[in-house]
């Protein structure tokens, strides 16, 4: 992997950089069992790198239900912090990462997560230091799939879009990567499987 045409390295953080996604899952698993809802796995899976309100608004649509998201938000997430121990680090990417940090690139995290979650999960597994800016969902107006998450982590690094790359597991952060004028690798299941070509 030839990183050298980029100066800014940005980072989607759960199924990318920490595999939290299990984390998230077993949060959403609870959550639809207290409000007894139909739980999809895949489905929620396919909802990665999406805010907790988006993806609580997207689940209420898909059952047609008529209620307050903002609920589902508040179990989401209680069942969420009782989760002590919330993933590992991948090694695939993180070790793209102290690569890049060596060769003083600068470094982003830029992810759908909720700021005080990210920085916990960032700050447990020592990856925070490592890192030159983190954009969270309480960052941006518009997220994944829509650009501002990524367009954001460039400004804070100082270094223009097209020459920033993205790392992301998900649709929705590969598209979101595509609209920032980015290039992505692509992470499935903790392997970089492909590169996706920014053609302006």
């Amino acid at each position: 992997m030839d990183l050298s045409a980029y100066q800014g390295i940005i980072f989607d953080m759960d199924g990318t950089l920490v595999n939290s996604m299990p984390a998230h899952i077993k949060a959403w698993q609870q959550t639809c069992h207290d409000f007894g809802l139909p739980f999809e796995c895949d489905w929620f899976y396919s909802m990665g790198g999406s805010p907790t309100i988006n993806t609580a608004i997207a689940l209420l649509k898909k059952y047609n239900i008529d209620a307050d998201p903002q609920l589902l938000v508040v179990s989401k997430l209680r069942h969420f912090d009782e989760i002590k121990h919330k993933g590992d680090i991948i090694p695939a990417t993180f070790s793209v990462l102290q690569q890049q940090k060596a060769a003083n690139k600068r470094i982003a995290v830029g992810t759908g997560c909720y700021r005080h979650h990210a920085l916990e999960i960032l700050t447990s597994l020592a990856i925070l230091p490592l890192l030159d800016a983190v954009v969270t969902a309480n960052d941006v107006k518009h997220h994944k799939p829509l650009p501002d998450t990524f367009i954001e982590a460039a400004r804070l690094l100082g270094v223009p879009p097209a020459q920033c790359v993205v790392f992301e597991d998900t649709e929705l952060g590969c598209q979101a990567a595509y609209a920032a004028g980015m290039g992505c690798y692509r992470v499935r299941d903790g392997v970089i499987s492909e590169f996706i070509a920014f053609k302006s």
